[in-house]
């Protein structure tokens, strides 16, 4: 025999993916509070966090599709073989360890109508070097 079922005791309640988006759509705005969100719409603040949570997680094929954001490029053209110089560069007195060496970065430095652009580990020794030969070449 089934026992009874009372119709005044609280059954679990169903909410609609409809009202899930629009109550997670209210947390993202810039303020918002989902303490207080939830408490105006009945709900426990755990609960609206989860549905966050839900959402976040979803498939990225049913994420709305953001167009990217294409920046203007200008590209010099090379300067003449003439006036590239190449200068000799001071053997480093101590070797750089691999993890510096993938840390280092160039150095571009354009004086007049020369472009000097200095690769890996450098130290201001060579950049002194680089900034002389530049003095007396012009």
């Amino acid at each position: 025999m089934e026992p009874l079922k009372d119709p005044l005791k609280a059954t679990k309640r169903r909410h609609s993916a409809a009202f899930k988006r629009k109550l997670v759509k209210l947390t993202e705005q810039a303020g918002a509070s989902v303490a207080a969100i939830a408490l105006a719409h009945g709900i426990n603040a755990n609960l609206l966090f989860k549905w966050r949570r839900a959402q976040a997680n979803r498939p990225a094929r049913l994420k709305p599709v953001t167009q990217a954001v294409l920046l203007p490029v200008t590209m010099d053209p090379l300067p003449p073989a003439s006036a590239i110089i190449e200068l000799p560069m001071p053997a480093p007195a101590v070797r750089a360890s691999p993890a510096r060496a993938a840390a280092a970065g160039v150095i571009e430095i354009e004086v007049g109508g020369a472009r000097v652009r200095l690769r890996g580990s450098v130290d201001a020794a060579s950049v002194r070097c680089v900034l002389q030969a530049l003095r007396d070449a012009s």
